[in-house]
């Protein structure tokens, strides 16, 4: 069993979070934080949409990258990081709705690799729509000053 004490996740993740371009660019807010969970939520947006008008691959990509990621900091030390090294998308329903949800949990923790998966939802009326999924590989980063929290 893994004895890593993580420290306050919580309050790093949300500093973290408030500091990336890309999820504040996307209107993107941290929702939930919890035990090997993330989960970030964020209103349609015209602006982020494909051709047809559904919410674009990239951005989708984006939002799952992201909570995987942050699941995946909950499981380490303070001082370390991480850095994503694979992931691979399936996107399975048109990106339409009103809002989305995207959840990210860990896998398989690791104290040198972490898979995590993540599944990502349209929401409208009615029940929340899975539209994608996610598995991710990250990479648990140690003593490098340029990858620093």
């Amino acid at each position: 069993m893994d004895m890593t004490d993580t420290g306050d996740f919580r309050e790093r993740i949300r500093r973290s979070f408030a500091s990336q371009g890309a999820m504040g660019m996307l209107g993107a807010e941290l929702a939930q934080v919890g035990p090997s969970m993330v989960e970030v939520e964020m209103a349609f947006d015209p602006k982020l949409t494909q051709q047809h008008g559904f919410l674009h691959a990239g951005v989708i990509s984006a939002a799952l990258e992201t909570t995987c990621t942050y699941a995946a900091y909950t499981t380490i030390a303070p001082e370390e990081s991480v850095l994503t090294i694979e992931f691979k998308v399936n996107l399975m329903s048109p990106g339409r709705g009103e809002r989305f949800l995207f959840r990210g949990e860990i896998t398989k923790p690791g104290s040198t690799i972490i898979v995590a998966d993540g599944r990502g939802y349209a929401i409208s009326d009615g029940p929340a729509k899975l539209i994608a999924s996610m598995t991710s590989t990250m990479m648990i980063i140690r003593g490098r000053q340029d990858v620093v929290e």
